[in-house]
């Protein structure tokens, strides 16, 4: 190692990778930290080696770019716990370990000998993680838990897609990833406390419960209007607040919300130079617009003829302000947007993101050579 290099905050700490799915980003997290994970595959390799998509489109168990993406910053061994060498191995890799992490069904890895109480006491420093569906005690306990279960049971689906609608799948595998990002904060407090003179300890976490953490406002529209929030999909309750078509694509836009940015003024004011304000620069939009107030209008919701009225005027301003945003590019609404302190951000597509001036400014994008394909891979940072 480079004396002069600075250390990494985990230089030091060794990690056991058992994990499936539900806990390999966590120990990818662990290792972009620098600590030394060893990812703890079966014979023939972790299963999700077979999940695509994959290099090249060849469905090769060596080119799961999934496999990869999650897995970088680690080194891998073979290892089976079904045989009476392999655990006895594994125990003693426990032994010179600091944390190890596991996503087995509760109680399975106790029933082979293998599992928190057996190998704490070969090792009181230990931080063992377990990544279930829903906890290792309850009556759900033992239930099968997929990436999707995890989203649907924890509400997270209820609020994803449109209110005329069935419900859908958010992208990607947002349990997964929930579960793993609480189960690497789990373990960085415990190797905190650690460092200050505790023990090891055991770390549980369930994939619903790290989920349900994220319902934005649900939670807190039950406490406290006793109403179960619903599907919103893209509603423009708020003039200059949702999602925009544009010329090229899309961008977000957030402008109006006290506290947040310039006001719509600004905005106006730059519609106006372009010639398309139409009447909104008006003595009756503009103070409409310059008095909206999120606490007044949240109280329309039980005053319905009040509101439609309210919403009436809120859409003429919203086709008007579409007209202008479909008028320009992505990039002309955002940089110029940002030079007036309006907040209007691109819908960015991969490519885009690839091409990210900043993302590139900051080395976001990592490229990584593979001998095995004689090629070089592009990996986010």
């Amino acid at each position: 190692m480079d004396p002069t290099a600075t250390p990494s905050p985990l230089d030091g700490v060794r990690v056991l990778d058992l994990a499936g799915p539900m806990g390999q980003y966590a120990t990818k997290l662990l290792g972009d930290l620098g600590a030394d994970v060893i990812k703890v595959e079966p014979p023939g390799g972790d299963p999700w080696r077979a999940v695509g998509p994959f290099y090249r489109d060849d469905p090769d168990r060596e080119k799961s770019l999934l496999w990869w993406s999650w897995n970088t910053s680690k080194r891998s061994i073979t290892l089976d716990i079904a045989t009476a060498d392999g655990r006895a191995l594994l125990v003693e890799l426990s032994r010179r370990a600091d944390v190890l992490v596991e996503t087995f069904p509760p109680g399975f890895l106790e029933g082979l000998g293998v599992g928190y109480s057996r190998l704490r006491g070969g090792n009181p420093g230990l931080i063992y993680c377990s990544v279930t569906g829903f906890g290792l005690e309850g009556p759900h306990a033992h239930w099968l838990a997929h990436d999707l279960l995890g989203i649907a049971m924890s509400g997270i689906m209820h609020l994803a897609g449109y209110p005329d609608r069935a419900p859908v799948r958010p992208p990607g595998f947002q349990g997964f990833l929930s579960a793993s990002i609480q189960a690497a904060q789990g373990i960085l407090i415990a190797l905190y406390g650690r460092e200050n003179g505790g023990p090891g300890q055991l770390v549980e976490v369930s994939m619903q419960e790290a989920l349900s953490l994220a319902q934005e406002t649900a939670m807190q529209t039950y406490d406290m209007r006793k109403e179960v929030r619903g599907r919103q999909g893209d509603v423009h309750l708020l003039p200059g607040v949702g999602t925009y078509e544009c010329a090229d694509g899309y961008v977000y836009s957030m402008v109006g919300v006290p506290g947040f940015g310039a006001p719509w003024s600004v905005l106006g004011q730059w519609m106006d130079e372009n010639g398309m304000a139409e009447d909104l620069m008006a003595d009756q939009w503009q103070t409409l617009l310059a008095n909206i107030n999120l606490r007044e209008l949240t109280a329309l919701w039980s005053q319905p003829d009040k509101l439609a009225a309210m919403m009436q005027k809120f859409q003429h301003v919203d086709s008007v302000l579409r007209r202008f945003y479909k008028s320009k590019s992505k990039r002309e609404l955002y940089e110029e947007g940002q030079g007036r302190r309006l907040l209007i951000g691109p819908v960015n597509s991969p490519r885009d993101l690839i091409e990210n001036r900043q993302l590139e400014a900051r080395e976001y994008f990592q490229h990584v050579h593979h001998d095995e394909l004689d090629a070089t891979v592009v990996y986010p940072g």
